[in-house]
């Protein structure tokens, strides 16, 4: 602790407590002693005392602590949200290091988002505070000294799960030397891996119901239709076990104030990615408080086939909620917009994009925003960018045999993590 002082007598005073404690009690008595023997007064004791303001404490606030946490966030999910919510809960200031295209190529295979959709995605999340661009797969020492000179970073933070390089030394090692390093816990039941073997999945299925549907026989086909369609959703089922904690960690726990302008815009958000971000962004701007229904797992199969969606209801309410534009999060919205609805969360206007999925089981018979239209609060804003989760997942199987090759790779080291892994405390 550091103190300002005007003078040597202020530092031996301070420096020497029992002294300045005698000091003071000698004044004190010879104070009474004079004035009740002979009348004469003592120096009083303002006069002997130094000036008490020379103790002031140094007025220096707390040092922000800055974190880094880095990875290639491709195809984006829940599990990279939490990772990144637990690093920003290490410190004040988060920084997160998106991994170029060319590193993960050379480190994992061809990414599926390009570096632009992985940053506004990343940029999208609640907890960030400054993303930097084209980061290194390892933490290299030139660039661990750049991130303690240059952004001031105090800790590097991972995830609990091995990060290894193709020659199979730790990408972080050294941050891990140098005592600048934390580890965060792995989000169990989610990674990129999972999401890309649930798209060819789901690309076999499609496969197979087309050519089912060229047989001659409708009849006699319906059984091996219902069981193809059984075990393509196995094929892919998540392994995610939603918690009430995991919710409450990721919502922001406030509601509109009573003279709020709510939007509200639903949908699917099925394998989140940077045009949901950025029709979110549009649509917080139109209000204050931004309120968004995520449909239910039956009303995406109703609506787009059974294959369908790729993520299930709660996966798909936590990547919404991690966005930094989202206020609140309906879980299973229902697909029609009623009036009870509008009443009931007092919603000022409700929203829909140009750009959407194509509802393959319905027509225009039925409108589910026939309400808001007739109560004259519902708009239609351009959609920033033209990407949809059919487009992604194509991307993958455009490549199939690519990703197919990368998946039996990476999918053998994910069992022997799970095979090997041990109970590790944090959130």
């Amino acid at each position: 602790m550091d103190f300002e002082s005007n003078s040597w007598i202020g530092e031996r005073l301070f420096y020497y407590p029992r002294l300045f404690g005698g000091v003071m009690l000698t004044a004190a008595l010879l104070g009474v002693s004079t004035s009740y023997l002979t009348g004469i007064s003592a120096p009083t004791l303002p006069h002997i005392l130094p000036n008490l303001s020379i103790f002031r404490k140094k007025k220096r606030g707390k040092k922000r602590i800055r974190v880094y946490v880095d990875g290639c966030f491709d195809l984006m999910h829940y599990g990279h949200a939490n990772a990144i919510r637990q690093a920003k809960e290490l410190g004040d200031e988060l920084i997160v290091g998106v991994v170029s295209d060319e590193e993960i190529v050379a480190n994992k295979g061809p990414p599926v988002l390009c570096m632009e959709e992985r940053l506004a995605l990343v940029s999208g999340l609640k907890w960030v505070d400054e993303v930097i661009a084209n980061a290194p797969y390892a933490i290299t020492e030139d660039f661990m000294n750049r991130l303690f000179t240059e952004h001031k970073i105090d800790y590097i933070i991972h995830g609990d799960d091995p990060c290894l390089l193709p020659d199979g030394t730790d990408a972080y090692a050294l941050a891990k030397k140098a005592g600048r390093y934390k580890q965060i816990k792995r989000t169990e039941g989610v990674s990129s891996t999972d999401i890309v073997g649930r798209i060819l999945s789901s690309a076999r299925s499609i496969s197979q119901d087309c050519s089912n549907s060229s047989l001659p026989s409708k009849d006699d086909n319906l059984n091996h239709v219902h069981a193809e369609e059984k075990m393509s959703k196995i094929d892919h089922i998540s392994s995610f076990l939603p918690t009430s904690r995991r919710i409450v960690q990721f919502s922001n726990g406030k509601g509109p104030g009573p003279n709020a302008r709510v939007v509200y815009i639903d949908g699917a958000f099925d394998l989140f990615h940077a045009g949901h971000v950025e029709i979110l962004r549009s649509a917080r701007q139109l209000g204050d408080f931004l309120l968004v229904g995520v449909y239910t797992d039956e009303t995406i199969s109703e609506l787009r086939g059974h294959q369908y969606p790729l993520m299930n209801l709660h996966e798909r309410s936590l990547s919404v909620l991690a966005c930094r534009y989202v206020d609140e999060v309906i879980i299973g919205a229902p697909w029609e917009v009623t009036h009870d609805m509008v009443t009931t969360f007092n919603i000022s206007v409700v929203v829909h994009g140009t750009v959407s999925e194509r509802n393959s089981s319905t027509g225009e018979e039925h409108d589910p925003y026939a309400v808001p239209k007739n109560m004259g609060i519902f708009r239609v804003i351009e959609s920033p960018k033209d990407i949809i989760t059919t487009s992604v997942a194509q991307r993958i199987i455009a490549n199939h045999e690519i990703y197919v090759k990368r998946n039996t790779k990476k999918e053998a080291s994910e069992k022997k993590y799970y095979a090997e892994k041990r109970y590790v405390s944090g959130d």
